[in-house]
């Protein structure tokens, strides 16, 4: 490769970066904004969480069912098309995929629901306040789940999550801003945030590793999970108690919300693919930082000194509980390599 086709390969694949991680930020902070206003007690033009939730995972699963179509229409070999639908995308809508994925699904009904109900009562500052907790939860449910230990210097730096999120929550309170009943909304969500990370790894062989079966199969088991949560809420009620055209701006929301949703989740998988996993780590501890610095900015709050200290405290250990890890596993996969070639010169094999 000559010095003028490298130059212009560095700057393609630096453009690829750079447009992929902004698109990471700009999706992942509107769709949070967006989900406060929705959700929102004040703003939402109906309160109804679960109906909005369950249109987004509508929405999420018939936008995979799309993608997974026009991957089979581009390989029209690999796919028999049956009243339009390819044998690829049937085979990841079977009764047996649908059933394996059931437990994530479970995990994933009740972390979406949770994390909406938390963002309809907190602020959006506390709400990126509340995430990293997830990681505490990781470690619990890796250990007795799955059977892994997490070392003592990942510990340590879960140790300044903790003391962090406590300060910030005494300030919280202290300021009059804190909800008891969004706080406890956040932790469950954060809990059933990391067993949904759990389960998506075993769950994801049963889709030949395929994000885009997985995220098909999943909301279509939660389309299913909603409907009696919805009933029992009499949340359907509510909407056919007002005509459509009083709420056409509403539900238009809602509509892009679900695309958002969807989106963010094709993005994210693109960030870690184009960069790294620690990167991808460290772009959403940054965006994190700066969500919090716009939804204090963006909606006038007036914060302590104090909050912004446990704010930073939180967010500093959280990367540096990720920055640990990568580098944990890449050791694995280094003497892993290391064992295997030793294997094949002591016996060949």
């Amino acid at each position: 490769m000559d010095p003028g086709e490298k130059e212009r390969s560095t700057v393609a694949s630096a453009t690829r970066v750079v447009s992929v991680v902004t698109a990471y930020w700009l999706l992942s902070m509107a769709m949070v904004f967006l989900n406060k206003h929705l959700f929102s007690s004040e703003n939402a033009a109906l309160n109804v969480p679960l109906l909005i939730t369950w249109i987004q995972c509508l929405i999420s699963a018939v936008l995979s069912w799309l993608c997974l179509l026009a991957s089979s229409a581009c390989c029209p070999q690999t796919s028999i098309h049956w009243l339009g639908i390819s044998a690829e995308v049937r085979a990841s809508c079977s009764v047996h995929n649908l059933r394996k994925v059931l437990p994530l699904s479970l995990c994933f009904v009740a972390m979406v629901t949770f994390n909406n109900l938390c963002i309809k009562y907190v602020t959006v500052s506390f709400y990126t306040f509340i995430r990293p907790l997830a990681t505490l939860f990781n470690i619990f449910f890796v250990y007795f789940i799955l059977g892994e230990v997490t070392s003592l210097r990942a510990i340590l730096c879960c140790a300044g999550i903790i003391v962090g999120f406590l300060l910030g929550v005494d300030q919280e309170d202290r300021q009059g801003t804190l909800s008891w009943i969004g706080l406890f909304y956040g932790i469950a969500s954060c809990m059933f945030a990391a067993l949904n990370g759990v389960y998506t790894a075993r769950v994801l062989p049963h889709v030949d590793k395929s994000a885009m079966k997985l995220t098909l199969c999943n909301n279509l088991n939660a389309c299913l999970l909603f409907f009696p949560l919805i009933s029992l809420r009499g949340e359907m009620r509510t909407v056919l108690s007002v005509p459509f055209s009083e709420n056409v701006a509403f539900w238009t929301s809602v509509a892009v919300s679900g695309v958002l949703g969807w989106s963010v989740a094709v993005v994210t998988g693109l960030q870690v693919l184009v960069t790294s996993p620690l990167t991808h780590n460290i772009s959403g501890t940054a965006k994190s930082c700066f969500q919090t610095v716009v939804a204090v900015i963006w909606l006038t709050e007036m914060k302590r000194f104090l909050w912004w200290i446990s704010s930073f405290i939180v967010l500093f250990g959280s990367l540096l509980y990720s920055i640990v890890r990568f580098h944990e596993m890449k050791e694995k996969s280094v003497h892993r390599k290391e064992a295997s070639k030793t294997n094949f010169e002591e016996t060949g094999v």
